[in-house]
């Protein structure tokens, strides 16, 4: 297989590699990652990518190494990206981009609309006649705009959720919500406040309900038909975001060595196809799974 210059930060990392046949599932899911960087004569059924070897008895990359590698990904429009990736349980930084930047959030923002919902009103607490968590279960495993934005309409409006957030450690000045759904492209978030609201609602009573509610990768809602047959499938819960020009996904990562991480990546760029920003999202979340800690 012909490798592209995508590729050559891993090699530089790893001077001496092996080949290893990919799982043909896991070989449909790179076609179209490596397609958009041009890679070239595929074939139907399993393919060759490097890895390190096994005598080095690693399963993954260097967290220390994992900076240049998300830098070529995002090369050459880094600064349409904002990308915030901490560990859960003690905020160590495994990558940053542009955290502290605003972008368009699009249905991410549906992120602050249901923790803020949940803060404010109890589960089982009724809007219509079904309970607040199925309406929370709704707008993030659908990505329901109609349900988000009744939401916050129920729960007070934007600036009860402004509150409610803050008083989870959400800085007010890191996000603005227009709406409940993230239509509006007046909407605005940094990757830091995403990162924050995430790690803030791990640690409350409504963690299980907010947590089950995100889209899992390759398995349930908006990323069903996404990273499957990966290592990131049944492991990254996580809430898309979709709008012309703007991708964005925010959530967790079981992780194998470093438990529970909490990322946030938004991809704000008019000039490039929305499938190339998904493929770009997606081989970050592949590349951060395969992340191992320094020997």
């Amino acid at each position: 297989m012909r490798l592209t210059r995508s590729w050559l930060p891993t090699l530089a990392i790893f001077a001496a590699t092996s080949l290893t046949t990919v799982h043909p599932s896991f070989a449909n899911e790179l076609k179209p990652l490596l397609e958009n960087t041009e890679a070239t004569s595929i074939q139907d059924g399993p393919i060759e990518i490097y890895v390190p070897p096994p005598e080095n008895n690693t399963s993954g990359t260097c967290a220390a190494l994992i900076k240049p590698i998300l830098d070529n990904i995002i090369s050459p429009y880094g600064k349409h990206w904002g990308i915030l990736v901490e560990k859960l349980d003690d905020g160590t930084l495994l990558y940053t981009h542009n955290a502290d930047r605003h972008f368009i959030p699009a249905s991410n923002n549906k992120i602050f609309t249901t923790a803020a919902a949940l803060r404010l009103k109890s589960p089982q607490s009724k809007i219509g006649s079904k309970s607040l968590r199925s309406w929370v279960d709704v707008t993030n495993i659908r990505s329901n705009n109609y349900y988000a934005d009744t939401l916050l309409r129920h729960i007070g409006g934007q600036q009860a959720a402004k509150n409610a957030l803050a008083k989870l450690g959400v800085d007010p000045s890191d996000f603005r919500q227009v709406d409940g759904s993230g239509l509006s492209r007046r909407n605005v978030a940094t990757p830091r406040s995403l990162v924050t609201t995430l790690r803030a609602m791990y640690y409350t009573p409504q963690r299980d309900v907010f947590y089950s509610s995100l889209p899992v990768a390759g398995i349930s809602g908006t990323l069903r038909n996404r990273m499957k047959g990966t290592p990131a499938q049944g492991t990254v819960y996580a809430k898309t975001g979709t709008l012309r020009g703007v991708r964005a996904l925010s959530g967790y990562m079981n992780h194998p060595h470093f438990g529970i991480v909490v990322f946030s990546i938004l991809g704000n760029n008019p000039n490039v196809s929305g499938s190339s920003l998904i493929a770009s999202i997606d081989n970050i979340v592949l590349q951060l799974s395969s992340v191992r800690p320094c020997d």
